[in-house]
């Protein structure tokens, strides 16, 4: 097989692919007809270039030469086809665990696209807008996301919130059971302030920034159940009673446990757990205790794993435990601090220089250097409570319950990680109430559904990847959109193309995992 030029009675020059068999030439192709030498040259090329690629000089018949020329038209017909390639391995599965916990009720496509992208990759509205384009071949332009975000304060909150609840409850057996409950706070890059943007106490350490405070109740395993936002400068002691009580009202909950940590332990609070006959466990403020029962504290042995309880009068028990770890870890940390106050102040006086230049500071004056002695004996009563922790209750439950469902708000707190830092919930870019309210919920969303997502990846069994690991692979899952012009349809394919495709192709069948656990 090989290229040849014919000049033809009118001047023209024929380039063509001739095969020889049996004796004979056959053509195989024509690659066009040239006018002048130099067309006829490059049609020439092309042919020559085709037959390197398709066989050359080889040894053929007519009929193999015919099929590798069929095949290669087909591919090229279906490559000119190709209307799009798109990278939307996590929309696929993640659609998938959205309509599953139930969220495909609210009829809204730019929320979903919202909560999904906020997972995939968390960015400004702007940004968001670009990726869906861009990756997902989602057409939602920026004034839409805004307009949507304006529509959407507070008219979907409470169907959120019935979804996940009614979602959480199925997962966990029909009870919500416990209930755990804190608070954080999430900063602005801006320190205007208004009604809702106050300074405050800053968990991020944000200082100068204004802030909103939210608060969360999770149950057992971490699932989002409700939220609520709070004034920037809000107590946040004052947050838990009214999201409690609002939340038990409304979904009608029985048969739980409130979960606290101590920070959120004040009399008001617990007084108001105790009148409305809510059963909870609540970290204890121990070196706040009274003297008595300061006395009946230190003088029990410390051993670790052991539990001793302090009935009251009011049917609570306050019950103290002994970690040597956790002794170690107190010891450790107070003598980096005295040894960073002995090098301060190895003068023994306290100057200007001493106190933090930073903020409002440097309108302060000190007329005279003050005398400073570290307090020996301070340092001795802190170590008698090295590693006591305390612990209130009013349930029936054994201590090592109470301590083992205490610890527990480890899931509270990684929700406030994953919120924070993987679905990037701040700083906060909007500067309405409205829009704030929207960007809080479409994170609770986007929660929810990662946290599914790695309850399925568990029950599957064989994947044994973490979500984020799950999306970056996902993220390099092509789907080609192929157009059948006769039909008038589309095609579509998603390629698993590697090793780790592979690994994570189950979850683009949610159904079928969830299914096979049911069975």
């Amino acid at each position: 097989m090989f290229p040849r030029k014919k000049r033809n009675r009118t001047g023209t020059i024929s380039v063509v692919v001739v095969d020889k068999s049996r004796g004979g030439f056959k053509e195989v192709k024509s690659f066009g007809v040239a006018k002048t030498e130099e067309e006829a040259d490059r049609l020439y090329a092309k042919a020559s270039e085709w037959v390197r690629r398709f066989g050359g000089q080889q040894e053929i018949d007519f009929a193999q030469s015919s099929i590798i020329q069929q095949e290669f038209l087909e591919s090229e017909r279906v490559l000119n086809n190709i209307s799009a390639v798109v990278l939307n391995g996590p929309q696929q599965i993640l659609n998938q665990v959205y309509d599953s916990i139930g969220f495909n009720r609210i009829k809204d496509e730019v929320l979903r696209h919202l909560v999904i992208s906020r997972i995939c990759q968390p960015l400004s509205k702007s940004a968001t807008a670009d990726y869906l384009k861009s990756y997902f071949h989602e057409d939602v332009s920026l004034d839409q996301i805004y307009r949507y975000m304006d529509k959407l304060y507070n008219k979907q909150r409470e169907l959120v919130q019935q979804i996940s609840v009614e979602h959480t409850r199925k997962i966990l057996g029909g009870n919500i059971g416990l209930m755990f409950y804190d608070v954080t706070s999430l900063y602005f890059e801006t320190g205007i302030q208004d009604e809702l943007r106050t300074n405050g106490f800053s968990k991020d350490g944000k200082t100068s920034e204004s802030q909103i405070i939210l608060g969360l109740l999770v149950s057992a395993d971490g699932y989002p159940l409700s939220y609520s936002i709070f004034n920037g400068a809000q107590y946040e002691g004052r947050t838990m009673i009214p999201i409690i009580d609002d939340f038990i009202l409304r979904f009608n909950i029985k048969d739980f446990v409130v979960v606290a940590d101590s920070g959120l332990l004040n009399k008001t609070n617990v007084d108001l757990l105790r009148q409305a006959g809510y059963k909870y466990i609540l970290g204890a403020r121990i070196k706040k205790e009274p003297a008595d029962i300061v006395e009946w504290m230190l003088a029990q042995e410390k051993v670790s794993g052991t539990y001793h309880e302090y009935y009251r009068k009011n049917g609570e028990r306050l019950i103290v435990g002994y970690s040597e770890q956790r002794a170690k870890k107190d010891a450790h940390n107070r003598e980096k601090g005295i040894e960073r106050l002995r090098k301060a102040y190895s003068s023994g006086v306290l100057t200007k220089a001493s106190i933090n230049r930073r903020g409002y500071n440097k309108f302060l004056t000190i007329s005279k250097d003050v005398q400073v002695v570290i307090n020996e004996q301070e340092i001795e009563n802190d170590a008698k409570w090295d590693g006591l922790k305390g612990y209130v209750t009013n349930t029936d439950l054994d201590a090592e319950q109470v301590v083992a469902q205490y610890h527990s708000l480890w899931y509270v707190e990684r929700a406030f990680r994953v919120t924070k830092g993987n679905l990037e919930a701040r700083p906060i870019f909007h500067f309405t109430e409205k829009r704030i309210e929207a960007h809080i919920c479409i994170c609770f969303i986007a929660y929810k559904v990662y946290k599914e997502l790695q309850r399925i990846i568990a029950l599957h069994g064989g994947i044994n990847l973490s979500v984020d690991k799950v999306i970056d692979i996902a993220k390099t899952i092509p789907t080609i959109k192929l157009s059948l012009p006769y039909g008038d349809t589309e095609r579509v394919k998603t390629l698993f193309l590697t090793e780790k495709h592979q690994r994570i192709k189950p979850l683009f069948d949610i159904k079928a995992i969830l299914d096979k656990k049911q069975d």
